[in-house]
């Protein structure tokens, strides 16, 4: 198993942690000098706040163990590829990469629907792979769902 095949294996016990909660099973790590410093999953439900996604609590809470805004040197280990709303935030925080699970068809903002972390005309533009451990994150997705219905 690769070191990003182990920091996705973090961010995937965060997503059970939501599905647990019955929370779309979304989770997200933000590692710093090989270390975990933000880690979040999703809260949507429960804070009933449609901000409360895995990734902006974990930006959130990186940005308080630094106690900065810019999140330099930073990696994202995400569930899910981030919407639109995450994009943007992750933009902003001025992660240096970013690492998903499974490609989101219906509202990826890093590749499949839209592509706002590498959009030119933005000012900060980061390292993004995708379909790290899809299978895994899919799985939970797909279940979660099955369940729902």
């Amino acid at each position: 198993m690769t070191q990003i095949e182990i920091w996705m294996q973090h961010a995937f016990k965060e997503a059970e942690k939501a599905y647990r909660k019955e929370e779309i099973p979304i989770g997200a790590v933000i590692v710093f000098e090989n270390r975990i410093i933000g880690k979040g999953h999703n809260q949507v439900e429960s804070l009933k706040d449609p901000t409360a996604h895995a990734e902006i609590i974990a930006i959130t809470s990186a940005a308080n163990y630094l106690s900065s805004k810019a999140l330099l040197g930073c990696s994202m280990y995400v569930t899910l590829e981030p919407c639109s709303m995450c994009a943007g935030a992750i933009v902003l925080s001025k992660l240096e990469n970013l690492f998903f699970g499974s490609f989101d068809s219906k509202s990826g903002a890093c590749g499949s629907v839209l592509n706002i972390t590498n959009n030119s005309s933005l000012n900060h533009k980061l390292n993004v792979s995708g379909g790290i451990l899809d299978n895994k994150c899919s799985e939970l997705l797909r279940n979660f769902f099955e369940v729902k219905r």
